[in-house]
């Protein structure tokens, strides 16, 4: 009976959750927005005229394919300081070794500040390597400002940031009571999702990767080392993150634009890139709105990869009218995910997608993590949002947008050539390989879709 008693209260807590969380709108810019009056009132107030036009300035619009010229003016009125900025390198990292090889250097390099935000932040072999740099840098006297999802920090012990602290690195976690308790709730709810890190104003990285071992040495996953005048997007980001996560700035931040955010050799030079920062406090769901504007106008195809597919119902009726437009539409997927829960949930949608004229490509061995989508040969997404409710409408994310045909033609071979490590899912053969179980398990766990 006391057993009994206990799966009962189990079952009835979780319906109830259910209800509140697929119940509430947790977009309430009118709460969130004060959250973040600070930041927008020192870089307002703070910044010279000349780092003011680099971060408010006027827009290369000239430069943005005219077909893509609606998009780029769509995302500047979502959120504040999405310009549209040129003359940009970059180099796109497809492996965690690369990644590992290039920030550890760059991060060894810091003379001035080293700036890091993070969703996931391990313990193990790539935390450490990266948290001893940073413990090194801080007792040269480099400011060292380390922003962390503590709701993720899994079984990372709180003294491993005490003695991060200690070497005077400053540690700040996302989700705190120090903010209220209206803020702490908002914060539980809409987790910071964002991978970033900014050294000197010269160089920056940001993505899909997180750091830990998971992501310098198995998964696959998508990042970018950005250098150029981007960067005064990414800098203005951090520092909203870290002031309305109630982090402290010595000084006027306007030093952390004195470096010009010079622009170094890269694979791809003289980009024009736009940062679409998503966060709930903005009126509108940024990177869903980019998504599914791109799926409604794109005229020859859409490859998007993404390893967690739990799209809200527009966006799905979106990738279901591209196909049905004659556009090739393909979607990779993992073969495997690191979530239980997201497994059946991701392939509740496949039959209905493939009937639709969606391909979709599972891909096992290797997780592969990353976030992008490439459409037409002009243009390319590379970021943090996943494919889910949470990440398109309340998580705060990151993602650059490419307008640039090299970039995308690349993309796309490289795409190509990651589907060949797969195979494509045929409808009949699909549903034929599907077990009572699993379809029930799909359905059923595609009822929280909301929450996942």
């Amino acid at each position: 009976m006391p057993l009994l008693w206990a799966i009962s209260g189990i079952a009835a807590f979780l319906v109830l959750f259910y209800i509140c969380q697929a119940g509430l709108n947790y977009r309430r810019p009118w709460v969130l927005r004060r959250m973040h009056a600070s930041s927008r009132r020192r870089l307002e107030e703070e910044l010279t005229p000349r780092q003011k036009e680099q971060y408010f300035g006027g827009e290369d619009w000239d430069r943005v394919p005219e077909d893509y010229r609606p998009l780029a003016k769509l995302m500047r009125e979502c959120g504040e300081g999405n310009r549209v900025y040129a003359g940009n390198s970059l180099e796109i990292i497809t492996s965690g070794l690369r990644k590992r090889e290039l920030l550890l250097q760059d991060l060894k390099e810091a003379r001035h500040f080293i700036h890091v935000e993070y969703f996931k932040f391990g313990g193990d072999r790539a935390g450490r390597e990266v948290r001893e740099i940073l413990m090194q840098k801080a007792r040269e006297g480099v400011e060292v400002l380390f922003l962390f999802n503590n709701m993720m920090r899994g079984n990372v012990p709180r003294k491993y940031f005490r003695e991060m602290e200690k070497a005077g690195v400053r540690v700040l976690a996302y989700t705190h009571l120090r903010t209220g308790v209206r803020q702490w709730f908002m914060h539980v709810n809409s987790q910071n999702h964002r991978k970033l890190v900014i050294v000197d104003g010269k160089v920056a990285y940001t993505g899909g990767m997180n750091l830990n071992d998971n992501y310098f040495f198995r998964w696959g996953d998508t990042h970018m080392r950005i250098t150029g005048p981007v960067l005064a997007r990414l800098q203005a980001s951090f520092l909203d993150s870290w002031l309305s996560s109630c982090g402290a700035i010595d000084g006027p931040v306007s030093r952390y634009f004195e470096s010009g955010f010079p622009v170094q050799e890269a694979p791809y030079g003289n980009k024009l890139m736009q940062v679409m920062v998503s966060a709930p406090e903005y009126p509108r769901p940024t990177a869903q709105v980019a998504y599914e504007w791109v799926l409604e106008h794109a005229r020859k195809y859409i490859y998007i990869q993404t390893p967690y597919f739990v799209p809200p119902q527009s966006f799905l009726q979106a990738l279901k009218d591209a196909a049905g437009r004659g556009v090739d539409v393909r979607l990779l997927l993992p073969g495997w995910i690191d979530t239980p829960f997201v497994g059946p949930a991701n392939r509740s949608y496949y039959a209905e997608c493939i009937e639709a004229g969606i391909r979709i490509v599972e891909r096992f061995g290797v997780f592969n993590h990353s976030k992008t989508l490439v459409a037409d040969d002009v243009f390319s997404i590379v970021g943090a949002s996943n494919l889910d409710a949470r990440s398109l409408k309340v998580n705060s994310e990151m993602d650059v947008l490419i307008y640039d045909a090299q970039v995308a033609q690349e993309a796309r071979e490289t795409f190509l050539k990651d589907c060949e490590k797969g195979r494509e899912l045929q409808i009949e053969a699909w549903k034929a390989s599907r077990s009572m179980y699993q379809k029930f398990a799909s359905g059923f766990m595609r009822l929280f879709h909301a929450l996942l």
